[in-house]
């Protein structure tokens, strides 16, 4: 990438970064080249699409939570580390406004340009799930897709000012009926 491209491309992520958590995912593109102080066609030469966008602005974001739970993989209390790295999730979705939508279409669509960091991010809980399952602390008969679509419920649920306030006791309820009791 030539120099002043690249200067554009990190400037619109920069400008794409703080549009996303001052408005949500479904912020303008429009605005978000107007912030940028560039033409609308420069943004879309960088990111043809919203999933495009999105995936630049959210995948280090999901690497760093599929490392996180690469590493809570090795930890002692696998329901422990189930839980934490669930809490680190759904902090981060309710964080980024609106990005549940796109993450649940994109999941399901291998041609998203947000599937692969979302199917990345899955499969991370996947793994602390399955662990937890073989150290007999969660219930055997729950999977990723079902961990995935959790998590997503519960960011939900914090997005919605009317139950934002139950968000807690229900992240406690969920997290009771996922791990079996000692």
């Amino acid at each position: 990438m030539r120099a002043d491209a690249k200067k554009n491309y990190d400037h619109l992520l920069s400008i794409a970064q703080k549009a996303l958590l001052e408005q949500g995912a479904d912020v303008s593109m429009r605005d978000i080249a107007r912030q940028a102080d560039v033409g609308v066609g420069t943004l879309y030469r960088h990111f043809p699409t919203r999933e495009a966008l999105l995936d630049a602005l959210l995948r280090s974001s999901f690497d760093d939570l599929a490392g996180k739970a690469n590493e809570l993989n090795g930890a002692a209390e696998t329901d422990k580390a189930l839980l934490v790295w669930l809490e680190e999730v759904i902090a981060f979705t309710h964080a980024h406004r609106g990005i549940l939508e796109p993450m649940m279409s994109a999941i399901e669509d291998p041609a998203s340009a947000l599937h692969e960091s979302c199917v990345r991010l899955k499969t991370a809980g996947a793994s602390l799930l399955r662990r937890a399952q073989a150290d007999g602390t969660a219930r055997p008969d729950l999977d990723g897709a079902e961990l995935f679509d959790l998590i997503a419920a519960l960011a939900w649920l914090r997005e919605q000012p009317a139950h934002a306030q139950r968000a807690a006791r229900l992240f406690n309820v969920v997290a009771g009926a996922v791990l079996k009791a000692p």
